[in-house]
């Protein structure tokens, strides 16, 4: 950890696209636990770059929904709507490095059958674009992607929650785009300098999100930014073993504030994930008290049945 020694600067950083759903609230609730618990500051920011999706409704929504939790904040940073200029700066930087080129593939050229694909299906970029000359890329009719070069290198580190993690950029990505073909910057390089700027030490968020840390440790060594410490919690999932999401309007706020306090829902998943005993009604101050990383699932965390039954009603 690069921050030993002083009180944590955390954030949660919701796209404010619709409700919160009960895996956001999660994910919120550790996050501020973790700082609450030793004295932090915790940070608020709107990640809404893709604005055909967001609007300032749902970022109001969400401001209430958390402040009904008990998850307060001490500072809001600026939507990331608003911080285009402050990424452009960036992203000449790594320009003048020299690190960055156009890209003209197509969305059906990355996901070909005869491209590079992890296990997972995720593609790998091969640098196809990478050596074109100025004549070649002159030939191309639409404007381009802009990706960064990345080195053969292993990026590793302790995650707080899953443990030693590790991947090679080269082996395991590829290059990766820092900025679309219609000129908005992509949450990889957004990110890393929002949490840079703002001095973050501690990011709490998804599993899911975990892969994504290596390519941001990369910016954050570009741009002379400190490492985080990351902690990257499990996702909760339904008896059925599927994913709760906000596409599925899977247990949102506006219905469980109709249905329960805040205290028996910060108590359901305080138990569900192993930080308390039963599943009692609790304050966030109270479970901040309690708090403890070592208490916490590791493993995807699978509501019980009659938990979702009671928050279903």
């Amino acid at each position: 950890m690069m921050f030993m020694g002083r009180p944590p600067v955390g954030r949660f950083a919701p796209t404010p696209s619709g409700r919160m759903h009960l895996g956001n609230v999660f994910a919120a609730m550790v996050a501020w636990l973790s700082v609450r618990s030793r004295n932090g500051y915790f940070v608020l920011r709107m990640e809404d770059l893709d604005t055909q999706r967001t609007s300032e409704e749902y970022a109001r929504q969400l401001r209430e929904d958390l402040l009904w939790l008990g998850l307060d904040w001490d500072d809001e940073s600026p939507p990331q709507s608003q911080r285009g200029e402050v990424y452009q700066q960036y992203f000449e930087k790594l320009q003048d490095l020299g690190l960055v080129y156009p890209c003209y593939c197509t969305r059906s050229q990355l996901h070909s059958v005869d491209a590079p694909h992890l296990s997972d299906g995720t593609y790998i970029y091969p640098g196809t674009c990478r050596d074109l000359t100025e004549e070649q890329r002159a030939a191309f009719d639409r404007e381009p992607a802009w990706r960064v070069q990345v080195p053969d290198r292993l990026w590793k580190f302790r995650d707080l929650v899953q443990g030693g993690y590790a991947q090679n950029l080269s082996r395991d990505c590829g290059d990766f785009v820092v900025r679309r073909a219609d000129g908005v910057f992509v949450y990889q390089l957004a990110v890393t300098v929002d949490d840079g700027e703002y001095e973050i030490s501690e990011v709490v968020r998804g599993m899911d999100l975990l892969s994504s840390a290596p390519r941001q440790m990369y910016l954050q060594e570009l741009f002379g930014f400190r490492h985080p410490q990351y902690a990257h919690v499990p996702m909760l999932l339904s008896p059925d073993g599927r994913r709760l999401s906000k596409r599925d309007k899977d247990l949102d706020l506006g219905v469980l504030r109709q249905k329960l306090s805040p205290e028996a829902l910060l108590g359901i998943l305080a138990h569900s994930a192993g930080l308390i005993e039963k599943p009692a009604p609790i304050s966030a101050r109270e479970l901040a008290a309690v708090f403890d990383w070592d208490k916490l699932s590791t493993e995807d965390i699978c509501l019980e049945g009659k938990d979702l039954a009671f928050l279903e009603g």
